[in-house]
Formats: structure tokens, sequence, C-alpha cells
């Protein structure tokens, strides 16, 4: 079983800045990937970015220049460095990790989701 906390979300006037963490804990010896998505009132979630082990990464267009996503395998945790926040990023964020390899060496057959927290960019 995998647990996932995440921290860093509040509250921010638009063009600040806020950056999100969240450690995976459990008998894990690898990940696929981590990432990050969000879900605004009334929307379907989406992913905002994402990152694989070797570093490849992948963001959606409107967070392109603003956000950057990292991780550190050795604290299996990823970031979201978000920065010139807009009104339009209010949205709870969601931690998602995929391609779990434990300790064991079974391979989880899902991904595992964190609780979410809240990001709300006032103008």
């Amino acid at each position: 079983q995998v647990q996932l906390m995440e921290s860093g979300g509040g509250l921010v006037q638009a063009g600040g800045s806020l950056r999100l963490s969240c450690a995976a804990s459990g008998s894990i010896l690898s990940i696929s990937i981590m990432g990050w998505y969000r879900q605004a009132p009334g929307k379907q979630r989406e992913l905002v970015a994402a990152m694989t082990s070797l570093g490849t990464t992948n963001y959606i267009d409107s967070v392109k220049g603003r956000f950057a996503i990292s991780r550190d395998n050795a604290k299996n945790t990823v970031y979201l460095q978000m920065n010139s926040l807009k009104v339009e990023d209010t949205a709870v964020y969601y931690c998602n990790v995929k391609g779990v390899v434990f300790t064991s060496l079974r391979t989880a057959p899902d991904g595992y989701w964190g609780q979410g927290t809240q990001v709300t960019v006032s103008s």
C-alpha cells in the first residue's frame, strides 16, 4: 500500500507563487511516474504536470512557463512550483503516482491518489 501526503496549498493573490509537495510512503522501491492533477468546481480533473523517474516532463499548455515539476527519487517526493498564478489556476490539486514497484518487487496494478490540497488564487 502507498500513502501520499500533500502539502503546500493555500490562498494567494494573482501573480503570486506556491509550492506543492507530495511525499509517498510505504515499502516503495521505485515510482515510474509522479504527477499533479487539478479539478476546479464543475470541471473534470485534468493533468497539470507529470515527471518520469528519468526526468521526462509533461505539462498542460496553460501552465507551461509558469509551473515546474520536480522530484526527489530518494525521498519519493514530487514538487510543483507554481509561479505567476492566475485566478483560473484555482482548483483542488491532487498528487498521483503510477508504476509503483514495492521492495518485494511486486508492481502495483493501479496508481494512487493523494487527498487533494486546495489552491485558491484571488484577483
